[in-house]
């Protein structure tokens, strides 16, 4: 999952889990406000009447009665005042039930104990408890809204900002590892950013991939040097082998040894050449601009492993159109390509086996060239390395795959083919050639 994928799950799933406790807890806050809020309103008004009390009198409430009380209209709010004895009861504020007109009705009721003129009064001031929370759903409600709107307006906003602030990572990590192809040979420019963290993860991959092309670099032109080294005395020593061969002095033994001594120069010889055209390609030293059918490739092809067909009575069919061009290619290097594969075929076979060369054309503009045999076939923990250069393997012939099949790998990477195999031992082998698409047409 991508960083940025992560990240978007984190910030609303988070801003989520926020906005669910809220809800679930906003009843309590709402009525705990609203209870604190009426016991603020109960105090000032007590201070209110105490106030007057104290400028006008008490006779201003008892107007010559015993006690006072008086009520809204509604009966939602009440003060009583009357003498009290000597028992004072502390300050309260509680919730009590009321009888007003043969209604019994409950009220937050706050009770007072004040002295005036060596008298001592109580006071009450209550609230109905039904006018406490007549606004609360409302402020629920409208607290709801306005979180929610808050909150999908942040996640937006971190979204947007993440997007922002993540934009060179991908970047880095489009330019220096997803669309580079090795050995690189552009330079890519720093990533613009003003986050440090980025710059240096920039600069360190730059300098890492620096330091990965030199070194392949030199291993590639070592490679070049010793093979191109290598071929001068290998021919020298072959000449001089041959002159020998020649000589009517040498006894039989002798002329054995030098004919053994000669296949192992050639081996040698072959290997070096091999060496030498994996550098060759790797160094970039062949053109692909030529255009040719496949079908007349692969006959050409075959016309010159005729022989060996004939040698081990192997059977050959070939099912390739004869109007599909490949272009942009280089013709000697697929032709070497399908050179080694069918060679492989035909020295990995049973004597009177068979060899096919299909085709395939998928919906994705993908063309695959199939080429099966039905020989000894390659176990399946050695299939995953038959390309890797000098991997041997052990084989009824006392032979590895060589170099014939890197070759072959390194053709493909040099073209952008792609290349699978499945086998399956005792029945056989299939090597497919699978071209992208666009470089080959039907005329």
């Amino acid at each position: 999952m991508k960083l940025f994928t992560k990240l978007t799950l984190f910030i609303t799933l988070s801003k989520a889990a926020i906005v669910v406790l809220f809800v679930l807890l906003l009843p309590l806050l709402v009525d705990n406000v609203a209870s604190a809020y009426n016991d603020y309103y109960l105090g000032e008004q007590k201070k209110k009447v105490l106030s007057i009390i104290q400028q006008n009198g008490i006779d201003f409430y008892l107007q010559g009665e015993d006690n006072y009380g008086s009520y809204t209209m509604l009966k939602e709010e009440y003060i009583s005042l009357e003498p009290v004895g000597r028992i004072q009861p502390s300050d309260t504020i509680a919730t009590q039930r009321r009888i007003v007109e043969n209604d019994t009705l409950t009220y937050r009721v706050l009770t007072h104990v004040f002295a005036y003129d060596d008298n001592r009064y109580i006071l009450e001031v209550g609230k109905t408890t039904a006018t406490i929370g007549q606004y609360n759903r409302p402020l629920q409600a409208v607290a709801l809204y306005v979180l929610v709107g808050l909150t999908v307006l942040t996640v937006l906003i971190d979204l947007v900002f993440t997007r922002l602030l993540l934009r060179p990572l991908g970047q880095i990590i489009k330019t220096q590892l997803v669309n580079r192809k090795f050995p690189f040979k552009e330079h890519i420019p720093p990533v613009k950013t003003s986050t440090v963290d980025f710059q240096y993860l920039d600069s360190s991959l730059t300098e890492l991939m620096d330091r990965i092309k030199t070194a392949f670099d030199k291993e590639r032109e070592f490679t070049s040097n010793a093979s191109h080294e290598l071929m001068t005395p290998i021919s020298i020593l072959q000449h001089k082998m041959e002159n020998l061969m020649v000589d009517n002095a040498l006894s039989e033994e002798m002329e054995n040894r030098i004919i053994g001594m000669m296949k192992t120069l050639n081996r040698l010889k072959k290997i070096v050449q091999s060496l030498l055209l994996i550098s060759r390609i790797e160094n970039d030293q062949f053109e692909r601009r030529d255009t040719f059918a496949i079908h007349t490739l692969l006959t050409e092809v075959m016309e010159e492993l005729g022989h060996r067909l004939e040698d081990r009575a192997l059977h050959f069919s070939m099912f390739i159109s004869r109007g599909l061009v490949v272009q942009g290619l280089n013709h000697d290097l697929i032709f070497q390509l399908f050179y080694n594969l069918v060679n492989n075929a035909v020295r990995y076979n049973k004597p009177g086996g068979k060899i096919v060369i299909s085709e395939e054309k998928s919906g994705e503009g993908i063309y695959t060239v199939h080429v099966t045999d039905t020989g000894i076939g390659i176990p399946a923990h050695e299939q995953a390395t038959v390309f890797n250069r000098f991997k041997k393997v052990v084989r009824t012939e006392q032979e590895g795959y060589g170099l014939g099949l890197s070759i072959v790998q390194a053709i493909a990477n040099y073209h952008g083919i792609r290349l699978e195999v499945s086998s399956v031992p005792d029945e056989g082998t299939t090597f497919s050639v699978i071209f992208p698409a666009g470089v080959w047409r039907e005329s």
